[in-house]
């Protein structure tokens, strides 16, 4: 349930956000266009939004910005606590992608961004499952993820990382759990969504599943 990378994101967490404006080189182009790609994320969201992965806050202040109320969910406590100094309101609980808190009133928009790759594709399968059953036809999942065209651009990306000696992001790309379109969109097709995808840097898609049934 991504649950293994929590020791990971609370050390991460004092400088997530620095990371995510660019000032780690080996990450730069995991988050080049970052403001625009959570934007996208935040503009095609509906309704009340329930966001797993809240992080450091950075979608969900968009999100509540725009009018939607955010029940979050994030594993980490650092990030947790940091989302919370940033949105002292926010009702953010500890929880993961398949394990989390009851909401009792409905979900129109699941979002997450930077966050569901750390599922195995069965773990991915699984949860899209449940969300299918939170959702009600028109009900929308808007992700924003690392993803790739295909095996051979994941490839392609892993030896650009060894090329140019970042080996911190080649780890990742080895150890985490990236899917293809093909694997998400047959999740989403198995589950009676339609999904679409639209690529905004070399490793970041957004994905946009709307409930048909």
């Amino acid at each position: 349930m991504g649950r293994e990378f929590d020791e990971l994101f609370n050390n991460w967490a004092p400088t997530y956000d620095e990371t995510v404006m660019g000032n780690n080189i080996e990450y730069r182009e995991v988050f080049l266009h970052y403001d625009e790609i959570l934007d996208e994320v935040a503009s095609r969201a509906i309704g009340t939004v329930l966001e797993f992965g809240v992080g450091t806050g950075n979608l969900t202040k968009r999100l509540i910005d725009r009018g939607h109320k955010v029940y979050g969910v994030e594993p980490s406590e650092e990030m947790r606590a940091i989302a919370k100094r940033k949105i002292p309101n926010l009702n953010v609980s500890d929880g993961d992608f398949i394990n989390f808190p009851e909401i009792n009133e409905p979900i129109n928009s699941i979002a997450s961004s930077y966050a569901f790759h750390h599922l195995t594709d069965l773990e991915k399968s699984e949860a899209i499952s449940i969300y299918a059953n939170m959702l009600k036809r028109g009900d929308k999942i808007v992700f924003a993820d690392s993803i790739f065209e295909n095996n051979q651009a994941l490839l392609d990306i892993k030896e650009k990382a060894k090329s140019n000696g970042y080996f911190n992001l080649l780890h990742d790309l080895e150890t985490e759990y990236y899917p293809t379109i093909q694997v998400m969109k047959k999740i989403f097709n198995d589950n009676e969504f339609e999904v679409s995808f639209k690529q905004m840097n070399d490793f970041v898609w957004i994905i946009d599943a709307v409930k048909m049934k």
